[in-house]
């Protein structure tokens, strides 16, 4: 008996080892740790009087990002790409008077021009303390910004365009009711312009040219147009469709800066766009021969249908051309 006892004895033990390994646990992986989206804040500020609204975003101390918007929306038209850019960098993106959140008094109290718009958005980014920026422009946000860099030139430190015209070769057919109220200022031809403002124009402007309905946001129009409606809003975009005009012969000018400063620049449009179209994005070269062009087949509003082609590419180049060492 004992000569059976001993072995089994042996075997037990040699085993006991690799049934306490069985037995414990696998050390657990380390948790996958995924950096928090940035937040976003939204703030009013007090500038010669008015109350601009603005989003911010990003590290204080960061490169600054100025996002400057179209007609018919506001700084809405950046709430996807402010948190894919905020990460790294300092966004600041407001609306006009007369648009979004911003206050808008009545156009008869108010001038509603470009240049207007340009010496808030520095009075703003004077408040910001934000002394080098670069611009994103879009729409109207290209007369605006353009404006802004002539006043401050070496403030900019880049340019990422999206549909915003400084050329004689973008403005087509769309804007002949337009120029036709600049040659003549009276009742009929602006009136006229009032279709520009109505719920059909402003859903045209989003989906006109995108191949991907489902990729659009039926929110956005319906924001837009709540706010076009507000009693005496029409008047204050009839005054900015008549003081558009106002940007054309500073066209030499904007190009002039483009060739004196170089700065780096990116260009991307949707090239199905009515409104700006592609024949407008070309000639930038000539003044900027090193910018980045491209065109995508989308429309007006290109970060409604392609943000996820957008952003990348947009911080891509904050990265190699803006971003600090």
């Amino acid at each position: 008996m004992n000569r059976m006892i001993l072995p089994l004895l042996l075997a037990a033990t040699a085993f006991a080892p690799l049934a306490h390994a069985a037995a414990t646990p696998a050390p657990t992986p380390a948790a996958i740790v995924r950096p928090a989206p940035p937040v976003v804040h939204y703030r009013t500020a007090k500038v010669d009087g008015v109350d601009i609204f603005y989003r911010e975003a990003g590290p204080a101390n960061a490169p600054v990002v100025l996002l400057l918007h179209g007609f018919p929306t506001s700084s809405h038209m950046f709430r996807n790409l402010i948190p894919a850019l905020a990460d790294r960098y300092h966004v600041i993106a407001p609306d006009y008077p007369g648009f979004g959140q911003s206050a808008a008094p009545d156009h008869t109290q108010f001038a509603y021009t470009f240049g207007h718009y340009a010496d808030l958005v520095d009075g703003l980014m004077g408040q910001l303390k934000a002394d080098r920026y670069a611009l994103y422009v879009m729409d109207y946000g290209a007369p605006v910004g353009y404006r802004l860099a002539l006043k401050h030139p070496e403030r900019v430190s880049g340019l990422i365009i999206q549909n915003g015209n400084a050329y004689d070769e973008g403005l087509k057919a769309f804007w002949d009711p337009i120029k036709a109220y600049w040659a003549e200022d009276t009742t009929a031809r602006r009136e006229a312009l009032s279709v520009l403002v109505a719920p059909q124009t402003t859903k045209f402007q989003y989906t006109d040219g995108v191949k991907d309905l489902s990729r659009i946001d039926p929110d956005n129009w319906g924001h837009d147009q709540a706010l076009l409606d507000r009693p005496g809003n029409k008047d204050i975009q009839l005054d900015l469709f008549k003081d558009y005009g106002s940007n054309i012969p500073l066209y030499p000018k904007f190009q002039a800066f483009f060739r004196a400063y170089q700065p780096p620049t990116l260009i991307v449009w949707g090239k199905n766009d009515q409104i700006f179209p592609a024949d407008g994005a070309a000639p930038y070269l000539r003044d900027l021969p090193k910018a980045e062009l491209h065109l995508l087949d989308t429309g007006h509003f290109a970060l409604e249908d392609k943000l996820d082609v957008m952003a990348p590419m947009i911080h891509d180049f904050l990265d190699r051309k803006i971003a600090r060492p």
